[in-house]
């Protein structure tokens, strides 16, 4: 497995095509400026052209301030999108599928919602694995909260695999997170519906390097 570098990743949006009901440049580049450093479009549904008109404004905006830009689900779209990856879920293609789709030099992440998927994550050819949701979000319809253990246990077992915790994470909940372990996190409405994008990235970036100084 050729294991690529996301060591210094810390803080990761995902969002749709109009966060908060604004368009995606108006959130993605003042985040991006604050400290995002990976960004997801997750458009489930949208039809392909379209996907790929907002994935262009996510390519150009991130590939300026050097972060990182995957897709959601979508690794059939990964190289007409110019994305440097494709995040699945457990419910989406297997992983070995979709590494065989986007090839070796781009990035496949993975989800995972128990102790057990993340033991498998760490045999599994994936470049990172999020785990979650720790608190209820609507963003994960169905998905029970599954609390701060796995959070625990993945800091125990993880290694030098990076891995994001995720679900109802924001400048008030980040901070039971990072106190089980977790160095870097995946945030979703705290900046995406924020009514100012740069001061909440700023907010939770700072909280983040604050738990790595004082371990």
């Amino acid at each position: 497995m050729v294991v690529r570098d996301l060591s210094d990743s810390r803080l990761y949006l995902v969002s749709g095509a109009h966060p908060g009901g604004r368009p995606l440049a108006d959130v993605l580049r003042p985040a991006l400026a604050e400290g995002v450093d990976i960004f997801q479009l997750r458009e489930k549904g949208m039809p392909d052209d379209l996907v790929l008109r907002h994935a262009e404004v996510a390519r150009r905006l991130c590939e300026e301030a050097g972060a990182v830009f995957v897709l959601n689900d979508r690794p059939d779209l990964v190289a007409a999108a110019g994305a440097d990856g494709v995040h699945v879920g457990q419910d989406d293609m297997p992983v070995d599928e979709a590494r065989a789709i986007v090839g070796r030099d781009r990035i496949v992440g993975l989800s995972t919602h128990s102790i057990e998927q993340v033991d498998a994550a760490l045999e599994a050819d994936v470049d990172y694995f999020a785990v979650g949701p720790v608190h209820p979000t609507p963003t994960k319809q169905g998905r029970p909260a599954i609390g701060l253990e796995p959070i625990r246990h993945a800091a125990r077992v993880a290694g030098d695999r990076p891995w994001f915790a995720i679900g109802g994470i924001d400048e008030d909940t980040v901070r039971d997170v990072l106190d089980a372990g977790a160095r870097r996190v995946v945030v979703v409405r705290a900046i995406a519906d924020a009514e100012h994008p740069a001061r909440a990235t700023r907010t939770l970036r700072r909280l983040i390097e604050l738990a790595e100084i004082h371990g």
